[in-house]
């Protein structure tokens, strides 16, 4: 069977707030942990009013410490926001307190706008075009102290933290590969480049003491309901959210609207289409069908789902009808 993970964006809901959005966190990983999901990945967003885990590695320790076998990480941690040596002790310490269940995800976007990756780094000397080398350093800090080293991750150093890179173009499927490193495309909102960039990961590796072939997972959004007209009612929710931001109107989520024929016009209808057209929308059959036909045409070996669903019980039922598909289908 192909694994399926949760990748998370802690979402405060209309009405809602950031510590209810943290509640409703925990409840859904320890939903996916019954469920047999394999991992459960939180995103660094900041100045978005719609996601509340801005600071990931707080968020992550939350939800590793509330439950008990899945694995936790980010999805990823935005490297050029942060000196390489703060996050090794970050995961070294989350390492440390919950050993073999923290995965690093790493990313070379600031998952902001530009004033506020300055206001995060101060400066943007360096960023994005330090990227390989800010994430060499970051593994050397994982690894087992040289002698004389004079600055050490401490906890950090000597564990054995995976590190992934995440991406949504060809430049980090083509760093993956080089460094030998586990690969997450962010299918689930930029679509266009996912097929190359998995032939180019696949095509392009080079084994290292990580990892002796190509690994790679993709993220996609799937809501799935008891029925097609449920689950496309309950996807207007995250249609409105990508219109918000599209529209330079980011917010909390939404709640589902009975039809987005007043909300968009046909030139933003079909420009999400396009954005979403990896996703999965509907009854349990539509789902195994869509799933079905995804994992056929990438070749996965790990899928990542994520479902931003205004009705918690709702999001949870769709986790759980995505984890009966994936116990039948026919994928090898």
């Amino acid at each position: 069977m192909i694994p399926f993970s949760v990748l998370d964006l802690a979402p405060i809901t209309e009405g809602g707030t950031p510590a209810l959005a943290f509640q409703r966190t925990l409840d859904l990983a320890r939903h996916a942990e019954r469920l047999g999901y394999r991992r459960y990945w939180l995103a660094e967003h900041h100045n978005m009013t719609g996601v509340a885990s801005a600071a990931t590695a707080v968020v992550v320790g939350y939800v590793a410490a509330g439950t008990s076998t899945i694995r936790v990480g980010s999805g990823g941690v935005m490297l050029p926001n942060h000196a390489p040596l703060v996050i090794a002790e970050q995961f070294g310490t989350l390492e440390s307190l919950y050993p073999g269940r923290i995965d690093l995800g790493l990313g070379r976007a600031p998952g902001t706008d530009m004033l506020t990756a300055r206001a995060l780094r101060r400066n943007l000397a360096g960023g994005v075009d330090t990227f390989p080398q800010d994430v060499q350093d970051l593994q050397a800090y994982f690894r087992e102290p040289a002698p004389g080293q004079r600055v050490r991750a401490v906890p950090g150093a000597g564990l054995n933290i995976p590190i992934w890179l995440l991406g949504s173009s060809l430049y980090s499927a083509q760093l993956a590969a080089a460094l030998g490193l586990p690969f997450a495309f962010a299918a689930h909102f930029a679509p266009d480049h996912l097929l190359d960039a998995l032939q180019l990961y696949r095509s392009t590796f080079q084994p290292s003491e990580a990892l002796e072939q190509p690994y790679a997972m993709a993220a996609i959004n799937v809501i799935a309901a008891d029925s097609d007209d449920e689950a496309a009612r309950l996807a207007t929710s995250l249609q409105q959210a990508f219109l918000n931001l599209q529209r330079g109107r980011p917010g909390p989520l939404p709640p589902p609207v009975d039809s987005m024929d007043a909300v968009w016009t046909p030139a933003e209808a079909a420009g999400l289409s396009h954005l979403m057209r990896y996703g999965v929308v509907g009854g349990p059959e539509r789902v195994r069908r869509g799933l079905e036909a995804f994992l056929e045409l990438t070749g996965l070996d790990e899928l990542m789902v994520t479902a931003q669903v205004f009705d918690h019980p709702a999001r949870l039922r769709s986790f759980e009808l995505v984890a009966e598909v994936r116990d039948t289908l026919a994928v090898v």
